[in-house]
């Protein structure tokens, strides 16, 4: 059985959800975690894109969220699955929810069955608690 996760992203001007993604397994923190973290790790987060515009960048929230999903999902069938705003209770163990606040992007992490493992900071704290950085 595998560990099941939900990815949700809020917009950067009222903080409500827009998306959620669902994955079937490996949703613990150290394989979607991770691999969260290493997309998202120097990832900038604007409004307009220019030629100044670093090389991780999303033009708003709504644009890292159609790129993470291109990144997970590919071209392949199964493993990964676009869900409706609020979508809950599909079996998972973990939510890792991505939002921006004043000019920086935050990750939440709520494990359903344990409250010990949840974690809401930077993307750079996020490395730190992982023991990656």
């Amino acid at each position: 059985m595998g560990t099941r996760s939900l990815t949700t992203f809020n917009d950067e001007w009222k903080n409500e959800e827009i998306a959620v993604l669902y994955r079937q397994y490996d949703g613990y923190p150290q394989g979607h975690g991770k691999e969260l973290f290493e997309f998202l790790d120097g990832t900038t987060v604007g409004n307009g894109i220019n030629a100044d515009s670093p090389p991780k960048f999303a033009n708003g929230m709504g644009c890292l969220a159609a790129q993470i999903v291109s990144h997970f999902k590919g071209d392949k069938a199964g493993d990964f699955y676009l869900y409706a705003p609020g979508t809950r209770d599909v079996g998972e163990q973990y939510i890792y929810s991505i939002y921006f606040t004043e000019k920086t992007l935050m990750i939440k992490i709520s494990n359903m069955y344990n409250d010990d493992e949840s974690f809401d900071g930077t993307i750079d704290e996020f490395g730190k608690w992982l023991n990656i950085v």
